[in-house]
């Protein structure tokens, strides 16, 4: 079994990532990205395969490196700012119950977004918005880097060993891991590598995130699996 992170009886944090996690946009991601692999005439498939794994500027420097980074970047935000606008977005099953259950000031939000367009896809599903929310503009290193959710747990108050992080990335998965926090996974139909817990939907974890949150020991929900 991989053991987590000392649990030391204070208050419990929950940490989330966004898009996969408690936002469905993969579709929409999906879609930005082969609007602009076409516009240069790259092919969509090996960039957004580049694109799960990189953030913006890394994905530029491999999939088109004779081209103009910050024009690539300002053409995708564009892309992404109609997306929030125009594109459809629904919330994981459980994310509504799950927030609002959460008491303020214990959870927060860490995303490779931008908060205008996470503020902008969850006014349009209904979810709440915590205090602290980590975004791209907010750190100099993304996921993998453990800095996002470092700066996330030091904006509530939190020792990393008190944080728990909801992910079903694996570059950030290894950020929670290395910033040495509990880290479960969600919305994957295997356990991604590192995951101390995994839960094939979010609607599965939402009684065990709770249960972290208010308690030392957090009870095993039927039908969650321990990696082993």
């Amino acid at each position: 079994m991989i053991s987590e992170p000392g649990q030391s009886g204070a208050m419990r944090y929950v940490l989330f990532d966004v898009d996969g996690t408690l936002i469905d946009a993969v579709d929409n991601q999906r879609l930005v990205w082969r609007t602009w692999a076409e516009r240069y005439g790259l092919d969509p498939d090996e960039v957004y395969r580049v694109a799960l794994r990189t953030r913006p500027m890394d994905t530029f420097a491999q999939v088109a490196p004779d081209r103009d980074a910050q024009k690539c970047l300002a053409e995708l935000h564009e892309l992404e700012d109609e997306d929030v606008l125009t594109g459809t977005y629904t919330a994981f099953d459980g994310a509504p119950e799950l927030l609002n259950a959460l008491r303020p000031g214990a959870w927060a939000l860490v995303t490779s977004n931008y908060e205008h367009r996470v503020r902008g896809r969850f006014a349009r599903t209904g979810l709440p918005v915590p205090e602290v929310l980590v975004d791209a503009a907010a750190v100099e290193e993304g996921k993998p880097s453990p800095v996002p959710y470092l700066q996330a747990a030091a904006r509530l108050g939190a020792q990393p060993e008190d944080c728990l992080v909801i992910e079903d990335a694996p570059s950030g998965v290894q950020s929670g891991l290395r910033a040495g926090m509990t880290v479960w996974g969600v919305n994957t139909p295997a356990a991604v590598d590192g995951v101390h817990r995994h839960f094939d939907t979010l609607h599965e974890a939402v009684r065990d995130i709770l249960a972290f949150v208010s308690g030392p020991h957090p009870h095993r929900l039927e039908g969650s699996t321990t990696v082993q």
